[in-house]
Parts: C-alpha cells; sequence; structure tokens
C-alpha cells in the first residue's frame, strides 16, 4: 500500500521526488544569465592559459567551477570541493566529472603579471560591453 503525503499550503505543494536535486538549484539562474551573456563564446578571446597536460580540464571549465563555487559560497579553493561532489550541478553545466581544488589552483599559477592584466582587460572589456548594450 502506497501512501503519498505531499504538504499542500497555499499555492505550494511539496513532496518526494525520485529525481536528484541539488541545494544549489538557484544556481540554474547564474548559468541562464551566463549563457544570455554568451559566456561560452566570448571565453576564447580572454586569453586564459589552457592546460599543456593530456589530462588537463579545460580552461573554460575550471573558471566555470571556480565562479560557480564562489556564488555557492566558497571563500578558500578546497571549498571548491563542494561543487565537484554535486553531480546535479556538473549535469547542469555539462562538465563531465569535476576538477579537484588543486587543478583550479594549478591553472591560476600559469598566470604571470602580464597574463593577469591581458585576462582582466579582455573580461572586463567584454562584460562591460555586454552590460553598455542594456542601458
Amino acid at each position: 500500500m502506497s501512501h503519498s503525503h505531499n504538504l499542500k499550503g497555499d499555492g505550494f505543494s511539496v513532496g518526494f521526488s525520485s529525481q536528484e536535486v541539488t541545494a544549489w538549484g538557484g544556481v540554474a539562474l547564474f548559468k541562464r544569465m551566463l549563457e544570455s551573456l554568451e559566456f561560452r563564446e566570448a571565453f576564447a578571446r580572454f586569453g586564459i592559459p589552457e592546460s599543456t597536460s593530456n589530462r588537463g580540464y579545460p580552461a573554460l571549465q575550471l573558471i566555470e567551477q571556480f565562479i560557480v563555487s564562489i556564488w555557492c559560497g566558497a571563500c578558500r579553493f578546497a571549498h571548491t570541493e563542494v561543487v565537484r561532489m554535486d553531480s546535479v550541478l556538473c549535469r547542469l553545466f555539462g562538465w563531465p566529472c569535476a576538477a579537484e581544488f588543486k587543478a583550479i589552483m594549478r591553472m591560476f599559477k600559469r598566470f604571470d603579471m602580464l597574463t593577469n592584466e591581458r585576462v582582466q582587460m579582455q573580461m572586463y572589456s567584454w562584460l562591460f560591453g555586454k552590460l553598455s548594450g542594456l542601458t
């Protein structure tokens, strides 16, 4: 005998689901924002150094994973593991699997001062160009 115990209120109901869920479901709105800004299409222009390892993660994934981690409250590199362990977020962003925090650290170690300035200039030019179109 199966019992369904859904909670119902004024304009909402709460129940059980067999689908995987994430505590960070609001990140789907962030993903939609990145899509509307065409972040992935613009990424190649930023000049972020790619890994030279044949086992390395794409720089795009590492940057997305880093940004998503910050949106989820990470304030240390080790806190990016929260995203790594969330298979729903990995699927949402299309990552086959999330990188360990040390991979993100290795990516940032490839930045020297000149690379840092060049990447920031490209990213800020792109972002403020997008924002100027909104006004």
